[in-house]
Formats: C-alpha cells, structure tokens, sequence
C-alpha cells in the first residue's frame, strides 16, 4: 500500500470550497507547498529527460527535484534509473548540481568522496578499503545502487519515486495516444531556454491554461485575428478586436491568417516552425472559393496536404494531419499532469516543464520541438541555456507572459485578496488541476487520482468539472 492509499482522510490547508474560488494562500503559504513536497511530487510520473540526450550505452544524465536526485542512464538492457546517492555515505554518485551528464560506460560511476564505483547496471564494482568494513556492510544487493521507477512515452523518460503509483500511460490518459498520432515521440530538441521565475510553480503553469489572457498579454496575436478571439471569447475582450469585417475577400483572410502564423512564429522561436511557414507562404496566391468561410477551410486543407507532403519529401514521418485534424484534433495546449505541457502546431511543438524551488519560485523550461529526417537530427541539447526571466533574448510571447507572472504572484498575497475567481467556461483547468492536486495532499486511492490525471487531457480552455478525487 502507499501513503496515498492510506491516508484517505489528511487534512488540506486552504481547501477548494468552490471550484470557482481558489484560495491564494495555495501560491505561497509554506505549509501548504510541504504538503506538495510530501504528498504530491513523491507520486507523480515526472518528465526526466528526452531520450536523445542519452542515445550511446553509458550515456547518462541527472534529473533533480525538490532534493531528490535521479540518474538515467542508457545501458545495454535498456534505459535504467537509480537514485543519485552513494551506498556509503550519500554523496551522489553524478552530476550533483542538477545539470550533470557524461558517459560511464568505461568508469563506471564514482562517488567523488571516497571512491566507491557502479557499473551502469548499479552493481557496486569497488569498496576503497574494503576490509575496513564488517562483512555485513557490503552486501551485493545492499550496496547496489537504488532503482527509480522509469517509464517511457513521448521521446522521453519519465521517473515516478513512488513503486506502487499507476503506470504512466494510466496517468497520461487518451491525450497520449493523440499526441502519438501527430509523431511526438519522433520530435528533437532544437533549442531549450530556461530560467528562475520568482513565482509559485502553480502560477506559472496556469498561465497558460487559458487563452482569455491573449488579448491583453498578446495583443499582437488577438490584432492579427481578432474573428478567431471574438468567436471563443466574445464581447468579454473590452472591445479589444472586433468580428471579421464580412466586406472582406478570400485573399483578405487568408493574409490574416498567414501572420498569425507569422506572429507564432516569431513570438515562440518556432511554434509555427520557419518550414511549415515557408509551406504557407507558397500558398498565398492559390485559387479559393468565394465565400470568405469556404476559403479559409479550403486553404487550410491545402496547407496540411503541403505540409504533410513536403514532410515526407525530406525524409520525415510526418503524419497526415487533414485526416488527423478530422478525427484526432488538438487543443492549442496540451497539459500532461503535473508540470509539462506541449505546444502543437503542424510538422512541430512548442515544450514547456516547470519545476517547484520554493513557495514563491520555479524553474521554467522551453523546448522547441520539430522532426528531422533519419540521420540529419541535430547534436542532442544537453543543457538548457539560463537567462533571466525578463531577459530580451527570450522569444516575445513568452516574454510577455513573463511580465505577468512575477507581480500576479505579488497581487495573490496583497491584503484581503482571499481567492482567484475563475471564468466557469473557459478557465476551467485551473479548477481541475486543484482539484487533482487536492487529490493528492489528501491521498485519495491512487488508481482515482490516475484517473483524475488523465482526465485533464484535451482541457484547455474548458470548463469547470467536480473532478472526483
């Protein structure tokens, strides 16, 4: 049994009461972030690293989170994943900042306090002064190397420190076996971003659950739409952007969806990636129904064929995304519970993971995701370039959304601001993700709180539900 199937009546601070009220004391009370650091991180599949980072027998690479410290390594059986702690006396054994990554395949591991070594199977291979030692200390199996719990999906390695948590693909739900139909697991890094923003990792991560925030936040997106914002949001937007003008011809709206794309382009570093806008861009001047309507779906069908088609031309596997878009569509954001969420758009993804620091901050990573053709992938990007949050070098639409998040986590703990309260159509999957996270500090029965989790796919911009944790 695990602690969360065992203590199905603690007590959680600052309970949601509503789930349209959020209490603020959850983004940075510190009782209520030990209560995350005890009872949710310790039972949740957490992403751990990309698979290409650690493509050669012995390559391995560190993850690290609220102290605790994992290893995953590439053997000859398979990836693997041990707990970074020397038998000994606890040193970890690699890396040890967070950031480590090599190759052990000819050393071994080596505790850099007294030289005791691993193989990559976290066999013990070497006790300095072994007979220093009662016999009874140096066990094989005792002193072998602890094993994570690691699991696969997507093109990465996820690690979860709980034994007898629900399998991942039971957490990840239905949503993963969309994303695997857009090719997910064959995207490569071509870029990571990361910084410290000094908000609670809940902020951040809701930020994005939402695209109420765009008109204001991003203005240049909602401008260069504003049909598209009008139609989801309606007259909530203040009067920022107005309905499509009807006057317009085909050619008109086709212009203004190619800078939107443009925009996303340029605002995310690759969103919309320069191969699938460059597809657009040769679509500018095709022939195109009349009725502006008919025009913009037909354009949009001829730009997944061209995608689709250009895709494998190069040597991709790019999937059919007309047939796709029919029966498999995806939202513009794309949670897996609890910290990463995926971007898609075409041929290529956007990636975001955000781990906790402390109450009030969180490290913040960006991917830029795309295919390559067999033997063209790039060297894997091993670490993350670290800038500071509100650093120019940032794409422009995270750098917006940068602005934001700091001082919302100053407005939540202002004086007699007792809860967010939240949009019942739209801002729904912040309710639900509490909701969930509630699940957790309470400990509900693991298979309903798998089944909470994986409910949670496919709810950007939805609706609040009673999440039944």
């Amino acid at each position: 049994m695990t602690e969360s199937n065992t203590a199905s009546h603690r007590p959680v601070p600052f309970p949601i009461t509503n789930p349209a009220r959020i209490p603020a004391k959850r983004y940075y009370d510190e009782d209520f972030f030990q209560m995350e650091v005890d009872h949710l991180w310790p039972h949740v599949w957490q992403l751990a690293c990309r698979l290409e980072q650690i493509p050669k027998i012995g390559d391995w690479i560190e993850y690290a989170n609220l102290g605790k410290s994992v290893i995953i390594v590439r053997t000859r059986d398979g990836v693997k994943a041990y707990r970074n702690a020397c038998r000994h006396r606890g040193v970890p054994i690699a890396g040890g900042d967070g950031n480590g990554h090599g190759n052990c395949a000819a050393t071994g591991f080596i505790c850099p306090f007294h030289g005791w070594r691993w193989n990559m199977d976290g066999k013990n291979t070497f006790v300095y002064s072994r007979q220093m030692f009662g016999e009874d200390q140096l066990d094989p199996d005792d002193i072998a190397l602890r094993p994570c719990r690691v699991e696969f999906w997507g093109g990465c390695a996820f690690v979860n420190f709980d034994d007898d948590a629900p399998p991942l693909r039971d957490c990840l739900g239905p949503i993963a076996d969309r994303l695997e139909k857009y090719g997910v697991d064959r995207l490569r890094a071509e870029w990571c971003y990361a910084t410290v923003l000094p908000a609670n990792w809940k902020v951040a991560m809701e930020a994005f659950m939402e695209g109420f925030h765009t008109a204001r936040t991003h203005p240049q997106l909602q401008k260069s739409a504003p049909a598209v914002f009008h139609a989801l949001y309606g007259q909530n937007t203040q009067g920022i952007g107005v309905p499509v003008n009807v006057n317009a011809t085909p050619r008109e709206n086709i212009q203004d969806q190619f800078r939107l794309m443009e925009l996303l382009s340029e605002g995310m570093a690759g969103m919309c990636h320069a191969k699938d806008l460059e597809t657009a861009r040769g679509l500018l001047d095709v022939d195109l129904p009349e009725d502006p309507a008919e025009a913009v779906m037909a354009w949009y069908g001829m730009l997944n064929a061209e995608v689709t088609r250009q895709g494998r031309a190069r040597g991709e596997a790019t999937p059919d995304f007309n047939a796709l878009m029919a029966t498999e569509p995806l939202k513009g954001v794309e949670f897996l519970f609890p910290h990463y969420f995926l971007l898609p758009y075409l041929s290529s993804f956007s990636a975001y993971r955000v781990r906790p620091l402390s109450p009030t901050s969180c490290l913040f990573e960006l991917w830029s995701l795309t295919q390559f053709p067999e033997g063209e992938e790039p060297e894997p990007i091993m670490e993350a370039i670290m800038l500071p949050h509100d650093s120019v070098e940032f794409p422009p639409i995270p750098r917006q959304d940068y602005a934001n998040i700091p001082i919302q986590q100053i407005g939540l703990a202002s004086d007699g601001f007792e809860f967010m309260r939240l949009a019942k159509d739209v801002e729904g999957l912040i309710s639900n993700y509490q909701q969930v996270i509630d699940g957790f500090l309470k400990g509900a029965p693991a298979d309903r709180l798998a089944a909470a989790t994986a409910s949670l796919g496919g709810n950007f911009d939805g609706p609040i539900r009673n999440v039944d944790v």
